[in-house]
């Protein structure tokens, strides 16, 4: 496999590989390809879902609830989605704000997959941001003060602060997350279990900094979050359909970039379950 580093602190592109065809060993200097650079962008290779599937598992079990969830502007009958009151847009907008998947579970996911079926002629890129080297760029003070502190991690919460509650406890969008009464503490820094390296634990789903008024956290984690969300920090990857990516959900945030919705917009996502052992906070 030929691996191109990207023009950010972390991140490459693969090519020179075939996704469906890996041997075990193949597979093992990917896998450490994927902990070295924690993104890995593989162009043009239009898998179908069942491959998608089977080639995440490879790096390990599945969230049940999300081996294979279709972000997409488009309905079951082939129309596009405009109506701003949409579920699915509130979703879809919703993550277009920098987040780290399943911060809002018990258990947070340790990476996923992503598959471009569907591309718009413009926007709709895909943004990743490296928490572990923002946290590494702290200064000592900044950086003491975030490994002393936790926070609370919400997907209702996000949603409705920026207007994209769901309409009624009827949605087809109302599980996972969307469902949960309380939400879980997690530490501001973590460690990766597998690299060892810290980072920051933030993005639009935590709320609620213990020891802060709710006007003193709310500041607090946006400048952390704009700090954090800046060259030469961050990647935005530009689609094209049959593209699929990987990335390490436990050190890197992502987003969705804007597009002119009345365009069709269809991707395809696995989430890789993370470890309790590692990626376990209590719900409160």
């Amino acid at each position: 496999m030929n691996v191109t580093p990207l023009d950010a602190s972390f991140g490459a592109t693969v090519t020179d590989l075939k996704l469906t065809d890996l041997d075990d060993g193949a597979f093992q200097a990917l896998y450490d390809t994927w902990l070295r650079y924690s993104l890995l962008v593989f162009p043009g290779q239009h898998l179908d879902s069942e491959q998608q599937v089977a080639f995440t598992r490879r790096f390990g079990p599945l969230e049940p609830k999300l081996e294979l969830y279709e972000f997409s502007n488009i309905t079951g009958d082939g129309t596009i989605r405009t109506a701003p009151n949409d579920d699915m847009i509130k979703i879809l907008k919703g993550n277009m704000d920098w987040h780290q998947d399943s911060t809002y579970m018990e258990v947070q996911a340790k990476g996923a997959t992503f598959r471009a079926e569907i591309v718009p002629q413009t926007g709709g890129e895909t943004g990743w941001a490296d928490m572990a080297a923002a946290y590494d760029a702290l200064d000592d003070t900044m950086r003491r003060k975030v490994d002393s502190l936790s926070a609370q991690h919400s997907l209702v919460h996000s949603q409705n602060k920026v207007g994209f509650g769901l309409k009624d406890e009827d949605s087809e969008y109302m599980g996972y997350g969307m469902d949960q009464p309380s939400a879980p503490l997690r530490p501001l820094v973590k460690t990766h279990p597998e690299t060892g390296r810290k980072s920051l634990t933030i993005g639009r789903h935590a709320f609620g900094v213990q020891g802060m008024t709710d006007a003193e956290s709310e500041t607090f984690l946006s400048e952390l979050v704009d700090f954090a969300c800046q060259p030469p920090w961050v990647h935005h990857h530009k689609w094209a359909a049959g593209d699929i990516v990987i990335w390490d959900n436990r050190c890197l945030m992502h987003r969705a970039c804007p597009w002119d919705m009345t365009e069709p917009r269809v991707m395809y996502h696995s989430r890789l379950a993370g470890h309790p052992d590692h990626e376990f906070a209590a719900m409160i």
